[in-house]
């Protein structure tokens, strides 16, 4: 613990206290989206701000907790967007899709070498530069995953990244609503600054951080 003041009892039991209603506000909203499913708009904004305030909780105690008593919570709460709650169209005649797929590279050398088999296979894989040829493609880390990005699709490196040297990280995937499609080229120098999180229709997130390290191997 350290030297810093330490909350009392009575201020751990109080966010513990604070922590359980939140809950029982969370369940409380999920329970009258159930029964009133003609007002899932309001209901899901609703589900969303309990959430909010039951995370909020949570992270309040696991704080105290461990400043009184040096125990954490086995809880992980994603972060979410800051509270944006969709005001896009009920109908939308447009989609965008948002996707960011992190990776480390753990093999150079089966990268390196994964490219220069694509290369020999497909000689316009590469640009033609004089680092780019057939040997460049084996030796140099950036034209290699040009090479490899190039030829493959992302979401084939998604499925195969084991195959390339690469170990994945954090992934995230948004679908946001418009109101009509862009025009062509219009967004491609900054692809990610449209994002408006009063668009966001869905999100899926993969992270680590939300897994629990010690679960059973039965489970």
């Amino acid at each position: 613990m350290s030297d810093a003041v330490q909350p009392t009892a009575a201020e751990v039991r109080a966010a513990a206290d604070a922590l359980k209603e939140a809950i029982d506000r969370h369940l409380a909203a999920i329970e009258r989206r159930a029964e009133a499913p003609e007002a899932e708009a309001e209901a899901d904004a609703a589900v969303f701000a309990a959430f909010n305030e039951m995370a909020a909780a949570g992270e309040a105690y696991d704080e105290l907790l461990y400043d009184a008593y040096d125990e954490v919570t086995p809880f992980e709460v994603p972060e979410t967007d800051g509270g944006a709650v969709y005001a896009g169209p009920e109908e939308p005649d447009a989609l965008s899709v948002f996707i960011r797929r992190d990776y480390t590279v753990v093999e150079p050398r089966r990268l390196l070498a994964q490219a220069q088999r694509v290369a020999e296979l497909d000689p316009d894989a590469t640009d033609g530069d004089e680092a780019d040829g057939e040997e460049g493609a084996g030796r140099s880390m950036q034209t290699a995953l040009g090479v490899l990005f190039g030829e493959f699709d992302p979401d084939e490196i998604a499925s195969r990244y084991k195959e390339f040297g690469l170990d994945e990280g954090d992934s995230t995937l948004w679908v946001t609503a418009g109101d009509e499609p862009a025009e062509p080229g219009e967004w491609l120098t900054a692809p990610f600054e449209s994002v408006d999180p009063e668009r966001v229709l869905c999100r899926f997130d993969i992270s680590e951080a939300f897994e629990e390290d010690d679960l059973d191997p039965a489970d």
